[in-house]
């Protein structure tokens, strides 16, 4: 019996003490909770339209070498099946290896140059994060917020904050003035607005597979 009332004692003091934490801030008079859209901010910054350009011009690029040997594969693949009956054995098999690692190049061109848009991406989005957390953090402690909320929770997630009564707390514009963006020449925030996601990198484009098809054997 005593060490269950023991047990009970250190499970009720570790209820309370968030609870204190949580107390003592309202008690000084810090009760305004405010709440933002950080990809919609982020979505007005003269950085982001810079990013995403360079992000569509390395993406370009990317597609252009996979598209030339994709180009390269197919014409080898053609030739293949047009002279593939008259080839010999040795000479059939060193082609179909060439294919097969046209193919293999291929596939790992798209990997690689989809982690390279998502490395080319973080990179770019990295300052710009910090700069918008910054303007974040500004506008809380000049304007008394508690705590300022993010009302998307990100891409395929349910938004932090379902419902808000009015837009008296709505730091957003307080937020993109901070970063020296005018409001009222953008589009209105608004709560229930979810933006793009500015984290997704766009995904190389993929070509068909250049697996040869099995042709007779000369005789």
């Amino acid at each position: 019996m005593k060490q269950k009332l023991i047990v009970f004692m250190v499970a009720m003091a570790m209820l309370s003490t968030p609870l204190l934490a949580q107390t003592t801030p309202a008690a000084s008079g810090l009760t305004k909770i405010g709440y933002t859209n950080v990809d919609y901010v982020i979505s007005k910054l003269p950085e982001s339209k810079v990013m995403q350009n360079q992000i569509e011009v390395t993406k370009a690029q990317l597609d252009k070498a996979i598209g030339e040997t994709y180009k390269e594969a197919q014409e080898k693949y053609e030739a293949y099946q047009k002279n593939g009956a008259q080839m010999t054995d040795v000479i059939r098999a060193d082609k179909e290896k060439e294919l097969q690692n046209l193919q293999t190049r291929i596939q790992e061109m798209q990997t690689n140059a989809q982690q390279s848009l998502q490395t080319k991406q973080q990179q770019l989005l990295e300052p710009i994060l910090t700069k918008v957390n910054n303007a974040i953090q500004d506008v809380g402690k000049e304007n008394g917020f508690l705590y300022i909320l993010n009302m998307d929770a990100g891409q395929g997630t349910t938004p932090i904050i379902l419902f808000a009564a009015s837009e008296e707390n709505n730091a957003t514009n307080l937020i993109l003035r901070k970063l020296g963006v005018d409001p009222d020449k953008v589009e209105a925030a608004a709560p229930a607005a979810k933006p793009a996601t500015t984290t997704a990198a766009p995904a190389a484009t993929k070509p068909a597979a250049t697996t040869p098809a099995t042709t007779p054997k000369k005789k």
